[in-house]
């Protein structure tokens, strides 16, 4: 058992992650369930809506769309890093997570949860290929929630089709935005690899989460 954590390590899918890692990775999904849920009813103002759904919908759909796009796309970034023989882990920023639920109650979200560190001597290509990694996932992740999306109006639910909307359109737009060549966000690093693969995966990223999110508004119907 790690010393500075009460969760044992798990091997999963033969990758190891250590206790402190798991801990970490089930805050920030919690937190950006929460975070998430808020935002979508507006803020403080729409929690009445919340209540009214019975918390728990509402909680689940968000920690089902927002929870995972994030985890499996840091978990993407590990996956590629371990490939490469890096030591990687995910590590929440318990103050960013703090950040992203206030700033939901406001009616608008900042969300940053953390990050996968990792070291051992890297080519350009293969740091490229870590950070590629996560929003590629996200990309993936858009196919996955379609079907969903259709299913829900097939059989005529409505929360299948919020669930399937708005795991389309986060997974959009993270994507879209984890590929901005600034700062931190992959983008600069792929960027920094190969401009014509980061050109060849940023431009219809941003035109299909413009396209989906900000003309089709996808994702920000349902009661909550």
């Amino acid at each position: 058992m790690s010393g500075d954590s009460a969760v044992s390590g798990r091997r999963i899918a033969g990758l190891y992650f250590s206790g402190t890692e798991i801990r970490d990775l089930l805050v920030a999904w919690l937190a950006l369930g929460v975070a998430f849920m808020l935002f979508f009813v507006g803020g403080s103002g729409g929690i009445s809506r919340i209540l009214a759904a019975g918390v728990v919908p509402p909680l689940f759909v968000a920690l089902a769309t927002a929870g995972v796009a994030f985890l499996l796309h840091e978990v993407a970034h590990k996956v590629v890093a371990v490939h490469y023989d890096q030591v990687a882990e995910f590590r929440a920023d318990n103050s960013m997570l703090f950040l992203a639920v206030m700033s939901s109650l406001l009616g608008f979200i900042f969300a940053a949860p953390g990050a996968v560190h990792h070291r051992g001597r890297l080519t350009p290509r293969e740091h490229g290929h870590i950070a590629l990694a996560g929003p590629a996932v996200n990309l993936g992740l858009m196919i996955v929630f379609f079907p969903l999306y259709a299913l829900g109006g097939i059989v005529g639910s409505e929360i299948v089709v919020i669930l399937g909307a708005r795991g389309i359109a986060i997974n959009a737009f993270l994507a879209a935005f984890n590929l901005v060549p600034y700062g931190p966000l992959d983008g600069k690093t792929v960027m920094g690899w190969s401009k014509p693969v980061w050109a060849a995966v940023f431009v219809p990223s941003v035109l299909l989460a413009f396209g989906l999110v900000f003309v089709v508004g996808l994702g920000f119907g349902g009661p909550f």
